[in-house]
């Protein structure tokens, strides 16, 4: 996992002083890093009960969307307020460096659907909480949060509580 973890560029104060940032774009971009990356977080849920997945936007959407494709699920969308066209639902959290908003469709889980949440990394666990919160307003089940990569020293696992999660990637 070493040279997959080398493909994530560090950027510095962004996206303000004091945060280091980790930048999978450098990943993406190298398909065969890509490919294998989808191919192992995938196997996971293979033999796992999951209904739908869930990417938060927006590099979740890219992990989300390829988890979708590999497992032949449908993928739905947590978005930032206004972007949705019809009707949401909306939750507000604290993150590492403020606070945010994020949407979804009323109608986008259904009562007993199994939702895997994939986004692109673990920081402190608030933006999953949150959205694991919704989805449980909308009668669904959590099964997992999958993440690329994960930000042990932030500890994010704590604030996710009960709230299965798998990481590729711990740095």
């Amino acid at each position: 996992m070493d040279d997959l973890k080398k493909k994530i560029r560090d950027i510095q104060d962004f996206p303000k002083p004091g945060i280091g940032f980790k930048d999978i774009t450098t990943l993406l971009r190298d398909a065969s890093s890509f490919n294998r990356v989808v191919d192992i977080m995938a196997h996971r849920y293979i033999d796992q009960h999951v209904d739908i997945v869930l990417g938060i936007e927006a590099r979740g959407f890219i992990i989300g969307s390829a988890l979708a494709y590999k497992l032949n699920k449908g993928v739905i969308l947590v978005r930032k307020p206004g972007k949705l066209p019809y009707k949401t639902r909306s939750v507000s959290y604290a993150l590492e460096y403020g606070s945010d908003t994020l949407e979804i469709h009323l109608d986008a889980i259904e009562p007993g659907q199994r939702v895997l949440i994939a986004d692109d990394v673990l920081a402190t666990g608030g933006t999953v909480r949150a959205v694991s919160d919704l989805i449980k307003e909308m009668g669904g089940t959590v099964v997992e949060a999958a993440f690329l990569a994960e930000l042990t020293f932030l500890n994010g696992r704590e604030k996710l509580g009960d709230i299965p999660a798998y990481s590729l990637l711990q740095f």
